[in-house]
């Protein structure tokens, strides 16, 4: 299934190269929208994707976050800054769920304690846990912090069925090929099929519609996918939205 996103990045709706997120001087930009993020939720509330993410990349985006969550309110995942002091703010302004990686981190460690406190803040059913991962040798790491540093965490089987007792959802951007539209990485969706025991959203590389049918096949059922720098709507040519919406109604029927 197609899962639609809003990536905001200085108060405006960006696709940015995933590897690039780092310093400014070595950011890459695809793509600005003149529309602001309320226009993009309001499209994916009249075309019924309900599921999408809204990710804040940065200081300054709570606002076009906040506008979005509001116009289609219950139907959208919010992530970025989510942590147990401000999670149940974001749910109460209208986010179905919370999306959280890097607070649950800490210096390349998951803090357990950190987690439980986030479970019992807001419960499992509503939490998100974004895996983004790396890969270093033949293993994909989890990296945080806008995706520039490595964790200890190896994403597998192990660390799925584990996770999966404090989240409702699993959220992985590929992040080496996240926003260069050369083709889904095939090698982790087949595995993230494998070994999630949960619902998945992968997000990186898609270029084609043909990509949907592929992480479908690959991914057994289980990942769904989001598709951005392709996509009409956020400038690409390789995708056109209503394609992606056509596929989800007849997967639906």
């Amino acid at each position: 299934m197609f899962r639609p996103c809003i990536d905001l990045h200085e108060g405006k709706v960006k696709q940015i190269v995933g590897g690039t997120l780092g310093a400014p001087s070595d950011l890459r930009t695809n793509f600005v929208s003149a529309h602001p993020a309320a226009w993009f939720a309001e499209l994916y509330q009249r075309d019924g994707l309900a599921g999408g993410h809204v990710i804040m990349l940065g200081p300054g985006n709570d606002d076009e976050a906040r506008s979005a969550l509001a116009a289609f309110p219950g139907g959208l995942h919010i992530g970025g800054g989510i942590n147990a002091a401000n999670a149940r703010n974001w749910l109460d302004a209208g986010a179905s769920h919370v999306i959280v990686t890097s607070w649950v981190f800490r210096e390349g460690r998951v803090d357990w304690e950190r987690l439980g406190e986030l479970v019992k803040s807001i419960g499992k059913d509503r939490l998100v846990l974004d895996l983004s991962c790396r890969k270093r040798g033949e293993q994909y790491f989890v990296v945080t912090d806008r995706w520039q540093n490595f964790t200890e965490l190896i994403v597998n089987d192990e660390t799925l069925q584990k996770f999966s007792g404090y989240c409702a959802e699993f959220l992985v951007h590929a992040v080496d090929v996240e926003g260069l539209c050369h083709g889904i990485d095939a090698d982790l969706v087949a595995k993230l099929g494998k070994w999630t025991p949960l619902p998945m959203t992968y997000a990186g590389g898609a270029n084609s519609i043909s990509d949907l049918a592929e992480v479908t096949r690959l991914g057994a059922g289980k990942v769904d996918l989001t598709i951005g720098s392709a996509l009409d709507i956020f400038g690409g040519t390789g995708v056109k939205y209503e394609d992606c919406v056509r596929f989800n109604r007849g997967r639906n029927i």
